[in-house]
């Protein structure tokens, strides 16, 4: 289940000395070794906002008197806030070390440095990024984040062409998949609008089945139309027309009314592998469309099972099922595997009748694609990106990334392997002439912008978003670091890179350590990983229940995670757990793991770990894991300390 074998931590292709050197300017660093840096940098840009104050209106008078620092309610203010702020600072000593090579736990590292000073630099301007009239420059910096990956994933970035790609910045992945299925939802109920308004002059669809099936290109080529129709009549004529289609819209209607009046029509499925995140889940149930509309399919390996999608299809088509969205996973939330986003485009291709939009949910490996792209914005081939790899990329995944060019929208997390704070998602979508399908007019904030400018399109973000309320700091943040670090594989590629690297080195790392341990635990990585989340499955010696191997893994767990009751230096490392679920895994697969481990593939634990398979779950971000300045594998350390602490708890295991 393992590829045979990998490179030694040291023994694989070192970094060249600038892109090394370039790396270690990234971060403040696991030791604040750029302490001085980031301070001269808060300092320079605190002093030029308070510049910036000053000369607003020169003419002005203090409206705070200088005297007013003497006053005795001055100070015990100033000693209130400084006593809180103490307390505060000391509470977040007990928070978990993200910075520390020592923590492979959960999808959160250490910060960007561009990044960080970016968003402190733009905090005390406080811009609104829901329109140009509250953030005038960070509403256009989040604009360019959105073209900035766009060419990242291979999509039209030209804002000068009627196809250009979109994107904007979110609160995470989760509201970047609600404004996916909001979008895909629009566009699929539009053309049944169109019919059923009885508009004029247009070639619309025969019946509504059709209308609800069109692919998202025709979809969206319909929408242009209607928009240039509407826009050739009068005045009159546009407010009349206008009304009939908005009366018959699913977003006016809302779903009973306007399933309703389209009877022959079912509410659509959305379809995703088992693996999926659980914000599906949620979304659905939010936009009404109701948690049994998801349809969770198998996996193989942990990725998306293509013929069980195939199979789906065909069998929507044979009963007039519609399906709005089929959604493939690039980096799963447990276990980092890439599903094969080409195998689902090829299905809607071959889907009889159905039109649906393909989305990647890639909240955690949008920013793998940085290995996949050159500075041009062109694919690398294979051969090239595997250079320097012991195994990665597969073919499969290399394929799916490629296949990102012809996906209608996918999620991208900054704030997972983009390096940057919480909370910074991205939706984006390949061709933005739908969006005005989203528009929520309000117009004590919103004003319209021209039609032909890209910047004035979108100066009035809101009417698209879901949020009322967006952080322009968060988008001066995003857009900064991907200035300093573009997003191909000589840049910021090097970052993911040296992630890869090491999780290769950790599995390498666990099959050594699997042999040195035989005879007192079982060890196994369950899946060769895709991108850098590695999973590793132990169980003692001769152990045959479930329950008694998942009590031990707990045990284990309970030293390698944070505990705010104790002094975080007692921790020497720390890790995260998952579960391996027999109806995601697959029956055949899991047993095969159980076996593997020497547990009892019928045995069965007792309560909400029934059937469940508990593991260590290791998210290799930090890019100085393997510390080649000083000669240390944090990897290396890491299996050591299992070792002593397994020799340890066996005895009461």
């Amino acid at each position: 289940m393992q590829p045979a074998s990998f490179a030694a931590p040291f023994d694989s292709d070192p970094m060249p000395e600038d892109g090394q050197r370039t790396l270690d300017a990234c971060f403040l660093g696991p030791y604040a070794e750029n302490d001085s840096l980031l301070e001269r940098l808060i300092v320079e840009f605190l002093r030029d906002h308070v510049h910036w104050r000053r000369n607003f209106h020169p003419e002005d008078p203090p409206a705070i008197p200088t005297r007013a620092a003497q006053h005795p309610q001055y100070q015990a203010f100033e000693a209130r806030m400084r006593r809180e702020l103490h307390q505060l600072s000391a509470a977040l000593k007990r928070s978990v070390p993200f910075h520390s090579p020592r923590y492979i736990g959960h999808m959160v590292s250490d910060l960007l440095l561009p990044g960080l000073a970016a968003q402190i630099l733009t905090l005390p301007y406080n811009p609104n990024n829901v329109s140009g009239d509250a953030a005038p420059v960070t509403l256009q910096l989040e604009m360019q984040v959105g073209l900035q990956l766009a060419r990242m994933l291979g999509w039209p970035d030209d804002p000068a062409r009627p196809d250009c790609a979109f994107g904007h910045l979110t609160s995470g992945g989760t509201l970047a998949n609600y404004q996916a299925l909001r979008l895909a939802l629009a566009l699929k109920a539009f053309p049944v609008a169109l019919r059923a308004a009885a508009v004029p002059d247009l070639a619309l669809p025969d019946d509504d089945w059709q209308a609800f099936n069109l692919a998202p290109e025709a979809g969206i080529a319909l929408f242009a139309q209607w928009q240039q129709w509407l826009a050739a009549q009068p005045a009159a004529e546009r407010a009349h027309w206008s009304a009939q289609v908005q009366a018959q819209r699913v977003e006016q209607l809302g779903l009973v009314a306007f399933f309703a009046r389209h009877h022959d029509l079912r509410v659509p499925l959305v379809l995703a592998p088992i693996t999926a995140h659980y914000s599906w889940s949620k979304g659905l149930k939010m936009l009404g469309l109701g948690r049994d509309q998801l349809r969770l399919l198998p996996t193989r390996g942990m990725r998306l099972d293509a013929d069980a999608l195939e199979a789906t299809l065909a069998q929507c088509a044979r009963e007039r099922q519609p399906v709005l969205m089929a959604v493939a996973v690039l980096g799963t939330t447990e276990y980092g595997t890439v599903d094969p986003v080409d195998a689902v485009v090829a299905a809607r291709s071959r889907a009889p009748g159905l039109g649906f939009s393909v989305h990647v949910d890639a909240a955690w490996g949008g920013y793998l694609t940085t290995l996949f792209r050159n500075p041009d914005g062109s694919l690398r081939p294979l051969h090239e990106v595997r250079q320097g790899f012991a195994a990665f990329p597969q073919p499969a995944v290399h394929a799916a990334f490629a296949a990102l060019a012809e996906v209608d929208s996918v999620t991208v997390d900054p704030h997972k392997l983009g390096y940057l704070p919480y909370g910074a998602g991205a939706f984006v979508c390949r061709d933005q002439r739908a969006l005005p399908l989203l528009a929520e007019a309000a117009d004590y904030v919103f004003q319209s912008g021209a039609a032909g400018d890209y910047a004035a399109r979108y100066r009035q973000l809101g009417q698209l978003v879901p949020e009322g309320s967006k952080s322009g700091a968060m988008a001066a943040a995003v857009y900064v670091s991907h200035r300093v670090l573009p997003l191909d594989h000589a840049n910021f590629g090097l970052l993911p890179r040296q992630t890869v690297l090491a999780a290769e080195a950790f599995q390498a790392r666990a099959q050594r350590f699997a042999a040195e341990m035989a005879g007192t635990v079982a060890a196994l990585v369950p899946f060769p990983p895709d991108s850098n989340l590695v999973c590793l499955a132990l169980n003692p010696h001769g152990n045959r229940e479930l329950a008694r191997a998942n009590a031990f893994l707990r045990r284990l767990h309970d030293e390698l995670r944070c505990d705010p009751g104790q002094p975080l230096q007692v921790k020497q490392f720390f890790a995260s757990i998952t579960t391996l679920r027999r109806d995601v895994v697959g029956e055949h697969d899991m047993r095969q793991i159980l076996d593997a481990l020497g547990i009892d593939p019928d045995s069965r634990d007792e309560g909400d770990d029934a059937g469940r398979l508990v593991i260590l779950r290791h998210t290799l971000m930090n890019p100085y894991l393997i510390d080649r300045e000083n000669g240390i594998s944090y990897i290396d350390r890491y299996f050591e300390h299992l070792q002593a602490r397994l020799r340890v708890l066996l005895p009461a295991a």
